[in-house]
């Protein structure tokens, strides 16, 4: 079975950065893509960013482009999310989840596995 754990998580004001990690264990790491989703109180899942299995492709949305950058070290067997000027609008609980497969999708359902989620609150 394979276990994502999340780490990194916290409350940092407007304009700062944070950045979150997540092992991967149970299975090798480098078999799957992943991906950082987040979710705000009322609103659904969203896909932030994603990373093939090699690394050499990456995904961002829109509304993080220029500020976050995902990356993994696949001999730590972590993909992390470094979160750069941050908004209160980026407010939400982190997710990280892993896909058995070299491409990353944009929906949620794809995904194999997913962590227990980190919260990351900014304060304007």
């Amino acid at each position: 079975q394979v276990q994502l754990v999340e780490s990194g998580g916290g409350l940092v004001q407007a304009g700062g950065s944070l950045r979150l990690s997540c092992v991967v264990s149970g299975r090798t790491f480098s078999n799957y893509a992943m991906g950082w989703f987040r979710q705000a109180p009322g609103k659904e899942r969203e896909l932030v960013a994603a990373i093939t299995r090699t690394g050499g492709s990456t995904y961002y949305a829109d509304s993080v482009k220029g500020r976050f950058t995902i990356s993994r070290d696949n001999a730590k067997s972590t993909v992390y999310l470094q979160m750069n000027s941050l908004k209160p609008e980026d407010t939400a609980v982190y997710y990280c989840a892993a896909k058995s497969a070299h491409n990353y999708y944009i929906e949620l359902k794809p995904y194999d596995y997913w962590g227990q989620g980190t919260q990351v609150t900014v304060s304007s």
